[in-house]
């Protein structure tokens, strides 16, 4: 196989219905393949006997996006991993030969990082308008887990996906892996994803609470799992928040110091996994362009 596409779904049937007739339409199945992983949900079970081209995974109990993603990678055959959201599909001109012909033309790069697109549109010729007209290509320390490439023989070297963690923050952990290694992150803003999110919506919703508290604990994690010398990153990172969130937001001030007790009991399970990076890894990353959201 040339390309493996994975895709860790929950509860949404329809959209991952609509990322499959837009994938359909791209891939030639003979050299690749498409994965998905249902992550405990009964409602996605019926689009399994209507695409029989894909290799599905069904978990009877949800264990969170980055775990899923750890046991669906293991399954893959693919000489580079895709990994898309279920509510993303790629939009640009020549999509795989594009993500192949970036490989090819920079051998020590292990990720690549698509442009992604936000929004819902009547056409992807709509959602192509509105992107950067300026080529961009850079190297960067992240990439966005709705759509991006990693090569097969890179992803191995790594441990993976964390377990550690659930959802909100594995992206960078892979990242911080690929990197100690001493491959690069690239970006390409040639190489398109639609995110099929409805903007107003999460504008209207106002904050994310659910998300400031996984993104809370487990950057508190991540310190504790990758940096030499943690507890100065950690007491930034409380104060930022306090500052920044819960003393702005009485719900925010009650679930910061649930997820401060929630990751101290904690601990002792994430400290299994420590594995700290070079001193020259978090020196690269601090020099590096960020990623744009």
């Amino acid at each position: 196989m040339d390309i493996s596409i994975l895709i860790v779904t929950r509860s949404r049937p329809k959209e991952l219905e609509i990322t499959l007739n837009k994938l359909l339409n791209i891939l030639d199945l003979s050299q690749n393949e498409v994965l998905i992983l249902i992550d405990g949900c009964n409602e996605t079970q019926h689009l399994i006997p209507k695409y029989d081209w894909v290799q599905w995974t069904f978990l009877e109990k949800s264990i969170g996006a980055s775990p899923a993603r750890n046991i669906l990678y293991k399954k893959a055959k693919g000489t580079i991993f895709i990994g898309l959201d279920d509510d993303a599909h790629p939009i640009s001109a020549n999509f795989i030969a594009q993500v192949e012909d970036t490989f090819l033309q920079n051998p020590n790069v292990g990720i690549i990082a698509f442009q992604e697109i936000k929004g819902l549109f009547e056409t992807d010729n709509t959602a192509l308008e509105t992107r950067e007209n300026q080529i961009l290509k850079y190297q960067t320390t992240d990439f966005i887990g709705c759509g991006f490439a990693i090569k097969n023989s890179i992803y191995n070297k790594t441990r993976g996906f964390p377990v550690w963690i659930d959802i909100y923050g594995e992206e960078s952990c892979l990242s911080l892996e690929v990197l100690d290694l001493g491959f690069e992150i690239l970006y390409n803003n040639e190489i398109i994803v639609n995110h099929r999110v409805d903007r107003k919506q999460r504008l209207a919703q106002g904050r994310n609470y659910f998300r400031f508290e996984k993104q809370l604990k487990n950057t508190i994690y991540y310190y504790l799992v990758y940096y030499p010398k943690p507890v100065f990153k950690i007491i930034k990172l409380l104060f930022h928040n306090f500052k920044k969130y819960a003393l702005t937001d009485k719900k925010c001030f009650v679930i910061f110091f649930k997820s401060i007790c929630e990751a101290l009991n904690n601990i002792p399970k994430v400290l299994k996994f420590r594995q700290p990076v070079s001193n020259e890894t978090i020196q690269k990353i601090t020099s590096l362009r960020g990623l744009k959201y």
